[in-house]
């Protein structure tokens, strides 16, 4: 698996980090709902990879929120991740 781009996008990011977790990584989708300060990034994953997304007691998901906070703290906005079914 190849890093990152530097100058990736945080809809990238997430797919990015969701394909490396997953099973079907074809089945990942980010869908990017951008505000004036607030980025909202809607994750769908294959109804048996949502586990391993989630990960146990929600660790995977919250790692992954805390990674966004960080790269959209740089941007100077706010990034949201939803998990949908």
């Amino acid at each position: 698996m190849r890093s990152p781009d530097p100058n990736i996008s945080l809809k990238d990011l997430v797919t990015f980090l969701a394909r490396a977790l997953v099973d079907k990584p074809d089945e990942v989708h980010v869908t990017e709902i951008a505000g004036e300060q607030t980025v909202v990034l809607e994750l769908r994953v294959a109804r048996e990879d949502l586990g391993k997304v989630i990960g146990k007691q929600g660790r995977t998901v919250k790692a992954m929120r805390s990674i966004l906070s960080a790269a959209s703290a740089k941007l100077r906005k706010r990034a949201e991740l939803e998990i949908l079914e």
